[in-house]
């Protein structure tokens, strides 16, 4: 019998919907796109080889007509659909909701050509009811979206195709450009020249800690007769000091002395005013995409690109207890913050039924403040709200668990009343050294009526606005209210102490993923959809790295900003890209044509804007190495640069020569490189290894040595090249610094890793070591962390065996990442494989390798001969540091991951092209170049 062919985009989708739609439909996957642009030169069509456009597969000298290829990966399974679509009656395209979306549905019918009826439907949650009311509904592809995602697509390809190369050139081979992730490093790389260019500033106030009959609080002074005292705002950034437009009082360290002095003499000071003003709040609006990134970064640390990828997990459905395949939220890349009247009722009865009626008052929608959103029409929300977090708990993994549990909180707390809270500020003044009345003020806040807080509270990029903004209770009081050292009592206050409090002025915050991503949502750079995998991009190609959770550039980064802005600064502009958007959007609804678009931004220019072409060509014969200034040695005078060279980053004093250069920790973030740290580092480098003394055992000197990455000790000298004998080498552990490293101290690193004795079981070796995640034991292949650095030297045999005898302790991460998916029958005796659920998703290993599971891939039906392929290509590739492994002969192909093979194009990257270099008798391998959108 016939049936109706469903085409979603993954398997678990497919899954879920097979499971409750019965025998009458096929539910088929497409494994995401099954089209794309060429990104290697053996995927260019031999029509368009030898264009000199050709390796864009775009036709930049005609009407910019896309060349779509079939990648390889993606035959099998354009393959099974047309299998499946021979004993169909019906195709639905049931895609997601999005623009990226609808363009698969159109590259399937270009792919597929369906001769039986097709339609197209669309649905925002995986629920059997939401499924059945889509396939109802009788709809098309939508020809004005799928036209603004191919623009898209398009643009992208040839910002990156064409700027990419520039970089290559100018700075570094193998580094990249995009539309949208070369704006958002340009934003990480100016905040960082702001803290660059900071210079602190100090000041002070005094605090007064006071006690009431119930409670205590602090007071600060504010004001000294009509001077109002200088606090952070009132310094010059630039100079550190106070501004001079400031109408401020500098307290100094002495006047806070003379203060406490005088003030403490003035006693007893008085209430002069109490001032109690109601205020309401009002609960945030249900989540948007960057709205969840955002929140789950500030709560639960999850970096935007893991929050997608537990979304997506949460989206797809999970099998309930009660047997139903089900999915946990809406759909995840969404701009709007509606809710459906279905979610508003739902939502309103748990509130009733959990909190009680005097937590609702009916439901509330949300005015999206996204230009034109336009994705997916509701916001981001549980499909049951009966299905608590609790009720879940157990059929999902532990991070999947927390993601929900923040969707299902800020959900029901966004159709919840407002919290009702009081603000009370006191004013307390004392008489001063010169008869000057000495304000002081401290404000509390109480809450009334809890309100959706009961539910939830929304986290804050600024922790001392966290701070400021916690409910703090003042204790009864009124005005006229006497302070001194007597025991609180009836209109009475005991002053508790009075202190001098110092204040340093902090420069601009580094930007976290939340704040970066809420920056780009405000200024309209890119789409949420594609914040996770832009920030993913800059830190995987080392233009970014993360100091806890701040983003910090690296020299590279500062290097390549330094020149697209110099020679290209349209086109890493923030109101340019935002402007860009807006046109997409234009197209998106019908009221841009897109090859006018397209042109102008290529070839034609828009105004006093050249085209990329031309401004690429205009700029080719100007464009200087960009050296970062750090300044001059004050000694010398000689000039101190940063350039970014094949090994990383590295200091040039002057001219350069020997002792005059000198790499830098990759690491190290540019605004704390000053003048006096270059020059240390670059005199380290010019007087060589320091000497610690000599070995009593063996004799041979002990050196501390600055390295590439970081600095450790060695005994013995240094191996010259082509020696295969190396010394015995030890990084320092964190309580130790060069400067004053001693060499009984070095020896002690140089023992490691220490061998405690012989395990009474196995007769194996048990030893203590530093490795690269911290002080460990060792028995075999058997690891367990020790507790502290100093462990290292002062654990013994017996309390090691206890460790190892011990359960492994396993962290929220490892626990949540390592779920069996299933075993792999192996019946010819090889090794025993594997099929993992891991944190970046599934994964197969035999013990020794593991190897990730292309993306798109089904991991229920992966064969043993797919897995054993899949590890035996991880087994050569090259290691994760970039170094090539030996047995990989030269000009052999570096072998792909799938999860490389299917990176989605967009703002964020795109797959490199492969360049391959035409001779007589073949063509000649030539270096891989990654030409990045």
């Amino acid at each position: 019998m016939a049936k109706t062919l469903v085409i979603v985009e993954s398997p678990a989708k497919a899954r879920t919907l097979s499971r409750f739609l019965g025998d009458r439909y096929r539910v088929e996957a497409s494994y995401g796109h099954v089209r794309d642009l060429p990104d290697s030169a053996d995927q260019v069509p031999e029509e368009i080889r030898k264009k000199k456009w050709g390796r864009l597969g775009v036709d930049t000298d005609g009407d910019f007509k896309p060349y779509y290829v079939v990648p390889s990966d993606k035959k099998k399974h354009v393959q099974a659909l047309k299998l499946a679509m021979k004993d169909a009656s019906e195709v639905v395209l049931a895609t997601d909701p999005d623009r990226e979306g609808e363009s698969i549905s159109w590259h399937l019918l270009e792919v597929l050509k369906p001769k039986v009826p097709f339609r197209r439907i669309h649905f925002h949650e995986i629920t059997e009811g939401a499924v059945r009311a889509a396939l109802a509904t009788v709809d098309s592809v939508d020809q004005n979206r799928v036209r603004a995602q191919e623009t898209r697509r398009i643009l992208d390809r040839l910002f990156g195709y064409t700027l990419s190369p520039v970089l290559w050139k100018k700075v570094q081979t193998g580094l990249s450009a995009g539309r949208v992730q070369s704006v958002a490093v340009r934003l990480i790389v100016e905040r960082e020249e702001e803290r660059r260019a900071f210079r602190a500033g100090t000041y002070w106030d005094l605090e007064a800690r006071v006690r009431g009959i119930d409670r205590e609080f602090t007071a600060t002074l504010v004001r000294i007769g009509a001077d109002r005292l200088a606090i952070g705002k009132d310094f010059d950034a630039a100079t550190g000091q106070l501004a001079a437009n400031a109408k401020a009082r500098l307290l100094t360290e002495a006047d806070g002395q003379t203060l406490v002095e005088a003030l403490n003499s003035h006693l007893p000071w008085t209430v002069t005013s109490v001032e109690e003003k109601p205020f309401t709040q009002r609960p945030a609006p249900p989540f948007t995409t960057s709205t969840l990134q955002q929140e789950a970064n500030r709560k639960l640390g999850f970096s935007a690109d893991r929050t997608m990828q537990i979304a997506q997990r949460l989206f797809q459905g999970i099998e309930l207890s009660d047997g139903r395949m089900e999915g946990l939220i809406s759909y995840h890349r969404t701009d709007s913050t509606t809710l459906s009247e279905k979610a508003l009722g739902e939502a309103g009865s748990a509130i009733n039924q959990m909190f009680g009626g005097d937590y609702y008052r009916g439901p509330r929608q949300y005015q999206t403040k996204v230009r034109n959103a336009q994705e997916a029409h509701e916001a981001i929300r549980p499909t049951e709200f009966v299905l608590t977090p609790e009720q879940v708990r157990g059929q999902v993994d532990a991070d999947e668990l927390r993601l929900y549990d923040l969707i299902w909180k800020r959900t029901i707390a966004s159709q919840m009343a407002d919290a009702r809270l009081q603000r009370t500020t006191l004013e307390i003044t004392a008489l001063g050294p010169n008869g000057e009345a000495c304000v002081f003020t401290a404000s509390g806040k109480a809450i009334e009526f809890a309100g959706f807080l009961r539910a939830y509270v929304e986290g804050s990029d600024d922790p001392a606005s966290e701070l400021g903004d916690r409910v703090a209770i003042l204790p009864k009081c009124a005005v006229g209210d006497l302070i001194d050292r007597t025991p609180a009592g009836a209109g009475r206050l005991t002053l508790v102490r009075l202190d001098p409090k110092r204040h340093e002025t902090a420069p601009p915050a580094r930007y976290t993923e939340a704040s970066l991503v809420k920056t780009l949502e405000e200024d309209s750079i890119g789409r949420p959809s594609t914040y996770a995998p832009t920030i993913a991009t800059i830190q995987k190609r080392g233009y970014v790295f993360r100091q806890g959770k701040a983003l910090v550039p690296s020299f590279t980064a500062f290097a390549v900003t330094t020149l697209l802005r110099d020679h290209f600064g349209d086109y890493v502009n923030v109101g340019f890209t935002a402007k860009m958007e807006e046109d997409l959007d234009e197209i998106s609804n019908g009221e841009r044509d897109w090859l006018d678009f397209l042109r102008a931004f290529y070839r034609d220019g828009d105004g006093d804007r050249r085209g990329l072409e031309g401004a690429v060509s205009d700029e080719q014969g100007t464009i200087a190495y960009p050296l970062i200034d750090v300044g001059a040695d004050t000694a010398t005078g000689q000039t101190i640069k940063v350039r970014v060279g094949r090994y990383g980053p590295f200091l040039q004093e002057g001219e350069g020569g020997p002792g005059h250069t000198a790499s830098l920790p990759p690491n190290l973030p540019p605004a704390d490189l000053t003048v006096e740290k270059a020059m240390a580092i670059l005199r380290a480098k010019a007087e060589g290894p320091r000497l610690l003394g000599a070995d009593p055992v063996s004799g041979k000197n002990v050196y501390v040595i600055n390295g590439r990455f970081g600095t450790y000790v060695q005994l013995g000298e240094t191996p010259d090249k082509g020696e295969t004998e190396k010394p015995r080498r030890s990084s320092l552990t964190s309580g130790l610094q060069e400067s004053t490293l001693t060499l009984d101290e070095a020896l002690k690193l140089l023992s490691l890793p220490r061998e405690l004795g012989v395990h009474p079981e196995s007769g194996q070796p048990v030893v203590a070591g530093l490795g690269r995640y911290g002080p460990y034991i060792k028995h075999g292949d058997d690891y367990r962390s020790l507790e502290s650095e100093d462990d290292l030297f002062t654990v013994e045999l017996p309390a090691s065996l206890a460790l190892l005898a011990a359960p492994k302790k396993q962290g929220r991460r490892q626990n949540a990442a390592k779920r069996v998916i299933r075993q792999i029958e192996v019946t010819d005796g090889g090794a025993p494989l594997q099929l993992l659920e891991g944190r970046y998703g599934p994964y197969v290993t035999d013990g020794t390798t593991n190897a990730s599971v292309p993306r798109g891939a089904d991991p229920a039906t992966l064969t043993l001969e797919d897995a054993r392929a899949l590890i035996e290509a991880r087994a050569g590739a090259p290691p994760r540091d970039g170094r090539r492994p030996a047995t990989r002969s030269k000009g052999a192909a570096r072998p792909r991951s799938g999860r490389a093979r299917a990176k989605a194009a967009g703002e964020g990257g795109e797959p490199a092209l492969k360049k391959k270099a035409a001779r007589k008798g073949g063509a000649r391998p030539a270096a891989r170049k990654r030409a990045s959108s």
